[in-house]
C-alpha cells in the first residue's frame, strides 16, 4: 500500500480503493479522481486489498483487470462483503492478451488504452452513485433523547450517539430485554415531528451501548430523515466539497 498526502476522508465526496500495480495508470487515476474529491485508497496486491474491504467502509472499488485472479477475487468478494457490497465498482480492462475476454463483474468498465478524458467522463458519469453510497452510510454523531420499548411494559429513557439512513446507536441505563424487535421513537434536533422506527438490536457494546437496525421506517418519514442526514453531512464538508454534493442533488 502506497502512503501519500492524501485528505482525510471527513474532507471528501467518497474514498476509492485502488487496486493496480502499475504506476502510470495509477497516477491517471489518482489524478482524475481529485477534481471530483474522491480520496483514492492505494494498493498493490489483491489479498491485501481484500483484507482492506473487510476492515474499510469503501464508496468505489476500482481494480486493474492486468492483475488477473487476484482482481477477479476482489470483485467476486464484493457481493458478499457486508459493508462495500454495494460500492461502485470500476474494471480496467487489460484490451488485449490472457484476461482480454474475462466479463468483470462491475459498476463501469475503464477500457485501456486510458486517457485523462476517457477515465474523467467515467467517473463523472459515476459520481451521484458515490455520492449517494457516501450519504447512505454517513453515521451523524448527536446526542439527543430516544425512547426504547422491547419486551419490557414501558420505554427505556437513552441516549443516542449516532443516526444513519439504516439505523440508531442509542447508551441504554439497562440492558434490553431481548436481542429482537424493538420499537423507538425520537425527534431529530430542530425538529418538532417525533420519528417512529421499528427496529432490532444488531449488536452490543459497552456500557449500555446498543446498535438498532431500522426495520421499518414510515416514508415521510424516512424522506426526513434522510433530507436532515443529507443538510448534516453537508455541513461536515468543505465548500468546494459541499457544492459537488448540492450539484449532484439538483441534477
Amino acid at each position: 500500500m502506497t502512503v501519500m498526502n492524501i485528505p482525510p476522508e471527513s474532507a471528501t465526496a467518497g474514498t476509492a480503493l485502488v487496486l493496480c500495480k502499475d504506476a502510470p495508470t495509477r497516477q491517471l487515476v489518482i489524478e482524475c479522481l481529485q477534481p471530483l474529491a474522491i480520496r483514492p485508497e492505494i494498493c498493490q496486491d489483491g489479498f491485501v486489498a481484500s483484507s482492506l474491504l473487510d476492515k474499510q467502509k469503501f464508496e468505489a472499488v476500482i481494480v486493474d483487470m492486468l492483475l488477473g485472479e487476484e482482481a477477479l477475487i476482489v470483485l467476486r468478494q464484493l457481493r458478499f462483503s457486508r459493508a462495500n457490497r454495494t460500492a461502485v465498482t470500476f474494471a480496467i480492462t487489460t484490451g488485449s492478451g490472457e484476461h482480454a475476454s474475462e466479463r468483470p463483474d462491475s459498476t463501469f468498465v475503464l477500457p485501456r488504452p486510458l486517457s485523462a478524458a476517457s477515465v474523467s467522463q467515467t467517473l463523472r458519469a459515476a459520481f451521484g452513485l458515490v455520492v449517494r453510497e457516501r450519504r447512505r452510510y454517513f453515521r451523524c454523531p448527536v446526542a439527543i433523547p430516544a425512547f426504547v420499548r422491547a419486551r419490557q411494559p414501558e420505554d427505556i429513557v437513552c441516549r443516542t450517539v449516532n443516526i444513519s439512513e439504516g439505523g440508531i446507536a442509542v447508551n441504554t441505563p439497562s440492558p434490553l430485554d431481548s436481542d429482537g424487535p424493538a420499537l423507538v421513537r425520537f425527534s431529530l434536533p430542530d425538529r418538532a415531528n417525533q420519528l417512529f422506527a421499528e427496529t432490532k438490536v444488531v449488536w452490543r457494546g459497552h456500557g449500555g451501548l446498543v446498535g438498532l437496525q431500522f426495520q421499518f421506517l414510515a416514508p415521510p418519514q424516512k424522506s426526513e430523515l434522510q433530507e436532515w442526514l443529507a443538510r448534516k453531512l453537508d455541513e461536515t464538508l468543505p465548500p468546494n466539497v459541499s457544492a459537488l454534493f448540492r450539484g449532484v442533488g439538483q441534477s
